[in-house]
């Protein structure tokens, strides 16, 4: 089950990571502006913000698996859609979808993931299933372009298409259909009057922030900062996402033991990294970073399927809605802080990764009813 899952997530995530690499072709075969062609990241992101919750709450009494099959179906014709796409308004309506289906099957899968699995393993095999969005960084995008550079950007969606049908092929056969049925949407709206929920998702918001304005403003730190070489900025993106799937794993296996405490000290640890690459820009370091800031990852989607107690999609489908909201304000105040200096973009991260700290000490007072510290 589960690597049928990590394959779905790759090729569906993939989607997302691979557009930024594609933008210049993109442009150039629709005839628009890159700007323009830059606001399909954002329909993108508003899509999975805005759209994924909603659309979440309206499947929530279905069943999961014939659910993420549909899903799945939809991303399939979305890039199928995106590939052939006559205007620019086609193609950001493609994404659009495509980014809906995309936040509500990732939602669904990680329940599924974590109701099979132990009660004390459930951090680790979402780490696991979260591990196919790290290789969509890591081997999707780079592998995306390069389809994209060499055949065409039209390319790329044909083959993210084609990897999304791979994996809807072996869902009816490797997910079983005892792996959960979803509540009614009542029940699914009734787990946000838990404190405990909104302080969860709020650890995700402010926690990831930090790491998020870093990584919009990789290349800009490793070149002006660090002293890289323009050309090494992309072997450094693979260091920095190998550390990710490090640390993702890493990160469920320690929130498996205690979720909370964990939690803790890998921000703790997360603002350490940023402080230290103000004084020093180095490649193990960008390894660390990486390796920290996906490690807080499981342990965040954990807590919010514990404090969402037998009615999570949603829960999580919001989650994910605000590591968004944290990417796109992470955009906005890395952009400002450079008024500073590009070297202020790491003490200006770390500060709000301390800010993370103090929400999740916040939520170790109050946990929610069950869980462990």
């Amino acid at each position: 089950m589960l690597p049928t899952l990590m394959l779905c997530v790759f090729g569906i995530t993939t989607g997302e990571f691979v557009l930024a690499g594609i933008l210049p072709g993109v442009a150039a075969g629709l005839d628009i502006s890159i700007p323009a062609a830059g606001l399909l990241v954002t329909a993108y992101a508003l899509g999975m913000i805005a759209g994924g919750p909603a659309l979440t709450a309206l499947t929530a009494r279905y069943p999961r698996k014939p659910l993420i099959m549909v899903l799945l179906a939809v991303a399939v014709a979305g890039n199928v859609a995106s590939a052939v796409a006559p205007t620019y308004a086609v193609l950001f309506a493609t994404r659009v979808v495509t980014a809906l289906v995309t936040a509500t099957f990732f939602a669904n899968a990680i329940v599924i993931v974590a109701t099979a699995a132990p009660e004390d393993r459930k951090a680790s095999a979402v780490a696991r299933l979260a591990l196919g969005m790290n290789l969509a960084m890591i081997l999707g995008a780079p592998l995306g372009t390069f389809v994209g550079t060499h055949y065409g950007w039209r390319a790329t969606f044909v083959a993210i298409a084609v990897c999304c049908a791979v994996g809807l092929a072996l869902l009816p056969r490797f997910v079983p259909a005892t792996a959960g049925a979803a509540g009614s949407a009542t029940a699914e709206l009734r787990v946000f009057r838990a404190p405990a929920v909104w302080l969860a998702i709020a650890v995700t918001a402010v926690g990831n922030a930090g790491a998020l304005v870093v990584f919009t403003y990789f290349a800009p730190l490793a070149t002006e900062v660090g002293g890289f070489a323009d050309g090494t900025v992309p072997v450094l993106l693979l260091v920095y996402g190998v550390g990710a799937a490090v640390g993702n794993l890493l990160g469920g296996k320690l929130a498996d033991r205690s979720p909370v405490r964990s939690q803790l000290w890998l921000l703790t640890a997360l603002a350490a990294v940023l402080a230290l690459m103000w004084l020093d820009t180095n490649v193990v370091l960008v390894f660390v970073l990486g390796a920290a800031g996906f490690a807080i990852v499981p342990g965040m989607q954990a807590r919010v399927l514990t404090a969402a107690g037998d009615a999570p999609t949603l829960a999580i489908a919001v989650n994910a809605s605000a590591y968004q909201v944290a990417a796109a304000f992470a955009g906005w105040l890395g952009g400002v802080a450079l008024g500073l200096g590009t070297r202020s973009l790491f003490l200006v991260a770390a500060a709000i990764t301390v800010v993370g700290i103090a929400v999740a000490a916040v939520r170790q007072v109050r946990p929610a009813v069950g869980t462990r510290g």
